[in-house]
């Protein structure tokens, strides 16, 4: 089993910019993919970002297209969301989710960090 630890959420203001890291621990050779979605208070869980192990292609939501970057550091099984140009609407709940080998869809989550825009 995969065991995935996210950081790097706070508050920050409109047009600024955080980076969130995923950490992932365990059977990571099992992990095909990994993706970041996300949840804004009262709406469903979307997807953001995702990219695999074996050197890409990304693949990212309209919403985030040029300013958000996913990239993956595989020596230390972390991946990272650059967020860049944040704007209110990018306030959510951020998950890391890994796709395992022979799986159709992300089935480990991590925890979540809470990112917050201010107007």
């Amino acid at each position: 089993q995969v065991t995935l630890v996210e950081s790097g959420g706070g508050l920050v203001q409109a047009g600024g910019s955080l980076r969130l890291s995923c950490a992932a621990s365990g059977r990571t050779f099992s992990s095909y993919a990994m993706a970041w979605f996300r949840q804004a208070p009262g709406k469903e869980r979307e997807f953001v970002a995702s990219w695999r192990w074996t050197n890409g292609p990304a693949y990212y939501a309209d919403s985030v297209k040029e300013r958000f970057t996913i990239s993956r550091e595989r020596a230390r099984n972390v991946v990272y969301l650059q967020m860049n140009s944040l704007k209110p609407e990018d306030t959510a709940t951020y998950y890391c989710a890994s796709q395992s080998v022979g799986s159709s869809q992300y089935n480990v989550w991590g925890q979540g960090t809470e990112v917050t825009v201010s107007s």
